[in-house]
């Protein structure tokens, strides 16, 4: 199997068998040996009627279907356990996504010896105010925050190394950033290529604005666990000793104070020195613990990536 074409939708109905057509038009024409694999994320369309009649049609479509909706995510992370060929293409199933593109991406995986490429939507077709200058400040702070320097985290469109997706979990709201998990998993190979974006065609976007709210969020999630994610008590527990000894400097004062050099003066309690000492006292204290427990969830963790697969085809 040489191209895994891994599509997570949620109610796309009217997309499906025109995309379907165009993905084998282009697989056909390039010779591909390819398995197309939808995973529907819970819609309520009529969907996975159009699936199940698909791959009646063609036997390289598989699909995947859950009992409800997980997110993107979680579809992709399905997707990618499935995936048998050598080269993964994600792609979403609005159309806006161009599978004209595939070969090249494949080329620059199978020949250039790339792990991640990027899909890079240069011209938009989206509002400018509602998704261009977004979209420009999180790419901006995603870029500045995990080190990895592509223009589009966003884009849906990407190809991958079969190593890479085995390699990574895709949980949460990290489908933006799997280029990032992927360095951080050690594949330093990552690139991006222009891509053409296509305007919706039919039905409407799933994700509104608090995208880029989640988004941010997420980016600094991302940093930290890339950063302490298997060292939490390198953060936690020196932030804690930090307070901790500032708190224990400002009761060391107090003593020297009331015992030596002002003993008839207020007492303990009535100084705010005191009450900034208690709180930094407990915070550090709290903090340590926090980093202490941190490190045994590390050692203890399961795989957080979990949803009910309804039904499967071909799989």
């Amino acid at each position: 199997m040489q191209i895994s074409i891994v599509i997570p939708l949620l109610n796309e109905h009217e997309s499906l068998k025109e995309l379907h057509d165009w993905i084998v038009q282009v697989m056909q024409s390039n010779h591909f040996l390819y398995e197309i694999i939808f995973i529907d994320d819970g819609s309520t369309d009529g969907s996975w009627k159009i699936i199940t009649d698909l791959s009646q049609q063609n036997e390289h479509v598989k699909g995947i279907r859950f009992y409800k909706n997980y997110g993107k995510s979680q579809a992709l992370h399905a997707g990618f356990k499935a995936a048998t060929g050598d080269v993964v293409i994600t792609m979403d199933a609005d159309l806006q996504d161009n599978p004209e593109e595939i070969p090249e991406m494949y080329r620059m995986v199978t020949q250039e010896g790339q792990q991640v490429v990027s899909g890079w939507k240069k011209i938009r077709y989206d509002s400018i105010i509602a998704k261009n200058i977004p979209s420009k400040l999180f790419n901006w702070a995603a870029r500045k925050t995990s080190g990895v320097q592509l223009h589009d985290f966003n884009c849906g469109l990407k190809a991958f190394d079969s190593q890479v997706v085995k390699n990574i979990e895709v949980h949460g709201e990290m489908h933006r950033y799997i280029p990032v998990l992927a360095k951080n998993a050690g594949f330093s190979k990552i690139t991006e290529k222009v891509v053409q974006h296509q305007a919706r065609k039919y039905g409407s976007t799933k994700f509104g604005a608090e995208r880029f709210i989640n988004g941010f969020l997420d980016l600094i999630t991302i940093w930290f666990v890339s950063k302490f994610g298997k060292r939490p008590m390198h953060l936690f527990g020196a932030l804690g000793v930090l307070m901790f000894f500032v708190g224990l400097c400002f009761s060391v004062y107090l003593g020297v104070d009331k015992l030596f050099l002002n003993p008839t003066g207020r007492l303990i309690t009535q100084r705010p020195q005191f009450f900034i000492a208690l709180t930094a006292m407990i915070m550090g204290t709290q903090l340590f613990l926090a980093g202490f427990i941190g490190e045994i969830m590390v050692r203890s963790r399961k795989n957080d990536t979990r949803y009910n697969i309804s039904d499967k085809i071909n799989l």
